[in-house]
């Protein structure tokens, strides 16, 4: 469903962006050194796939992973996700536990 040339990284706006169906999905985020905060997850009603927020963060983590930068969710939805999925762990920077 989410290929990565749909993801789109809008450095002008600081967000991740896919749009499905006319409705944006966004990630909104502040780049700072080798870091990345992930601070908002906005997800339209109108999308009404379950895992949708699952892949979506998935494809986002595998395109920040590219880029080797770390990752601080500061998002409650964000870090719920890494909570969940152990392989994206080890993106967070030394000492942030969440």
């Amino acid at each position: 469903m989410i290929d990565a040339a749909e993801l789109i990284d809008n450095d002008f706006l600081r967000q991740f962006e896919l749009k499905i169906d006319n409705h944006l999905a966004k990630i909104e985020y502040s780049l700072q050194e080798r870091k990345i905060f992930l601070t908002k997850l906005v997800i339209p009603e109108e999308i009404e796939d379950a895992d949708f927020a699952k892949k979506f963060l998935a494809a986002v983590f595998e395109q920040i992973e590219e880029r080797n930068l770390s990752v601080v969710p500061t998002s409650p939805e964000i870090a719920k996700f890494v909570r969940s999925n152990r392989k994206y762990k080890r993106m967070l920077p030394v000492g942030v536990r969440i």
